[in-house]
């Protein structure tokens, strides 16, 4: 039988690849469930072709929308937040790609992983601000959580048969986003149209400005640290233009294992969805028969801000995971819509983390209070 999915997020980048995958591979995968938060158009399109038992639209003024084009098709319809909660548990399911953007993940990955669904993820934000909670529920409830991203699908892949106690360290590469070498100098006058430009990955536009400033690789940092239980200092980040090199392990008898393969989301997906198996991906058939050249450099702390603030955030634990990402969920947002400068961006979370990243959180539901403070004080000062 193939396996059932529950694609929250199906009208985002991952979202969409991962369907690009169920179109190909029609006797392993199917969508039984599809969410999106506002593209109620592209959800209904896909909802067309795809067929799924139920389908959710976040944005509940767009219910009626989908509702009556999709009247017609033997489709079960919800909207809301809650709604999205609910599907990501449901009994007919068998993987949740958890492809949503931001926070928002948070609460249907704890509904995944208590209804003891796989979980294929994509999400980063979720172990970003709940790392711990989320690796005690996982072992609690003895149910996986899959990387989809590229870096750490590759750490995933190398650490494959290998014992954790021999893992001297392990090394994210970063493509270095559009403003790899700038000065802080000149970052103080880029464009979103540039910072929207991308040397190598083609993604959403949130993603797309993390990995502008960087933020996306500290992000990467946090969620490697709680995926593979190893401790900050055992987390390397080298920047590596070409992206051909995902990432790496060092052991400890100085070894390296690397993966390599074209830039393709596609495989990382295919990869989590499949694992333990392998699925031949046609996409990736010609191999490294065109690259002539790896180079690699050392991460920018200093120039990229955003990046040490994900060093330190992991060091102090805490809410202070929570309160940068919520800080910055919120300064992307005003960036993308022409409120705030490129180099406004690091101040408003520098800033927020003065004031918020002492706070306690005991649990989940304090994680949630911390998030919807930052995000007031944050949309105020903007």
């Amino acid at each position: 039988m193939p396996q059932k999915l529950a694609i929250l997020g199906s009208t985002g980048s991952i979202g969409q690849q991962t369907l690009d995958i169920c179109r190909k591979h029609k006797d392993q995968f199917t969508a039984e469930v599809l969410t999106a938060g506002s593209n109620a158009d592209l959800l209904i399109e896909q909802a067309v072709e795809f067929q799924p038992d139920t389908v959710v639209i976040g944005n509940e003024n767009l219910y009626e929308n989908v509702k009556n084009a999709l009247s017609s098709h033997p489709i079960k319809v919800f909207a809301g937040a809650k709604s999205i909660e609910e599907v990501a548990g449901y009994e007919s399911v068998d993987t949740v790609v958890l492809a949503m953007v931001g926070f928002s993940g948070l609460l249907p990955a704890i509904s995944a992983i208590k209804a003891r669904r796989k979980v294929a993820l994509a999400n980063k934000e979720v172990l970003v601000v709940a790392g711990e909670h989320i690796s005690k529920l996982s072992q609690e409830y003895k149910v996986p959580i899959l990387p989809i991203d590229s870096e750490h699908s590759a750490i995933f892949q190398c650490l494959a048969g290998e014992r954790l106690q021999d893992v001297d360290k392990i090394i994210l590469t970063a493509s270095g986003g559009p403003f790899r070498g700038y000065t802080k100098e000149q970052l103080k006058n880029v464009t979103l149209e540039q910072a929207l430009a991308h040397p190598v990955w083609k993604m959403g536009s949130k993603i797309t400005i993390d990995s502008a400033t960087m933020m996306n690789k500290g992000f990467e940092l946090i969620e490697a640290r709680w995926l593979f239980n190893l401790p900050p200092e055992k987390i390397d980040i080298l920047v590596h233009p070409q992206s051909i090199i995902h990432s790496m392990v060092q052991f400890v008898d100085g070894s390296i294992k690397a993966q390599l393969s074209k830039p393709d989301m596609r495989l990382p997906i295919i990869y989590a969805l499949s694992y333990p198996q392998r699925i031949k991906a046609d996409f990736q058939n010609s191999g490294m028969a065109n690259i002539h050249e790896l180079t690699f450099e050392k991460a920018d702390t200093s120039t990229f801000g955003h990046l040490q603030m994900a060093y330190d955030v992991l060091k102090a634990g805490g809410s202070a995971p929570c309160v940068l990402n919520a800080a910055n969920e919120i300064a992307v947002d005003a960036f993308l819509n022409h409120k705030i400068a490129f180099s406004d961006m690091e101040k408003l979370l520098d800033k927020s983390l003065s004031i918020f990243a002492g706070r306690k959180s005991a649990g989940i539901e304090d994680l949630l209070e911390i998030d919807k403070e930052v995000r007031v004080f944050c949309k105020k000062e903007i």
